[in-house]
């Protein structure tokens, strides 16, 4: 009977590490993915607001992009694949260090809507964006249900997704646009869940390892697929409801 009683007292105790460990862990998360989006749209506003500097990027009267505008314009998804590519051969500093840097670029890439969409619904939208967010990464953190299944399915909604916008930038079609913009949120709105799911489970699998090291990466890794997901929904939303200029 004493022998059960210990077990089961470093059972509960591993539990209360692995649960002291998982809150730290998707703090971290949370907190990496919110510095990105505060260098996100500080780079997009001083950009964005300053006509002089968007010339650099696109025509301020058209909005149109020119080459080096067209290079910001890919160079975050260039830099998605080259991070997934290189995650095992960086420290967690240089990935921590990476993503900032994407974070940045994307802030260019992103900031011509301060001079397409009203400053008001721009910041209704990243509200309306901010609400939802919280409320489907909390579902995916909480719920019971496995939702690993929706990975795949998602993915290939997201290369869909791109396809389809690559296409549109040609054919400048407003109902192939509107109905990437609410296929897309969709879209999102499940990834949000399944990676928010997904960033717990793995911690739980892979604290048993103490590899430090990994679980910092994993923390980035985590961050950026939040963020993604985050910036998409906003994007889409702001297409979809934004008041432009």
């Amino acid at each position: 009977m004493a022998e059960f009683d210990t077990i089961r007292t470093s059972v509960g105790a591993r539990a209360s590490q692995i649960d002291e460990g998982l809150r730290a862990h998707m703090s971290k998360v949370y907190g990496t993915m919110s510095i990105g989006m505060l260098l996100t749209f500080a780079v997009a506003w001083a950009v964005g607001s300053s006509p002089y500097l968007l010339s650099f990027f696109r025509n301020p009267a058209t909005l149109s992009p020119n080459i080096l505008g067209w290079i910001v314009m890919f160079a975050p998804l260039i830099m998605v694949f080259a991070f997934g590519a290189a995650i095992n051969r960086l420290s967690a500093a240089a990935a921590q260090l990476f993503f900032y840097t994407f974070a940045s670029v994307m802030g260019l890439s992103i900031a011509w809507i301060f001079q397409a969409f009203t400053g008001m619904s721009i910041a209704q939208v990243f509200l309306i964006t901010s609400i939802a967010f919280a409320g489907l990464s909390l579902w995916g953190y909480t719920t019971k249900r496995d939702i690993s299944a929706w990975g795949s399915f998602l993915i290939m909604g997201v290369i869909g997704l791109i396809i389809a916008s690559i296409v549109n930038l040609f054919l400048l079609s407003s109902a192939l646009m509107f109905a990437i913009s609410v296929i897309g949120v969709l879209i999102f709105a499940g990834l949000t869940a399944y990676d928010t799911q997904n960033i717990k489970n793995n911690y739980i699998q892979m604290s048993r390892t103490g590899n430090a090291e990994w679980l910092g990466k994993a923390a980035i890794m985590g961050a950026l697929s939040l963020y993604i997901n985050f910036i998409n929904i906003f994007m889409l939303l702001l297409q979809l409801f934004g008041s432009r200029e």
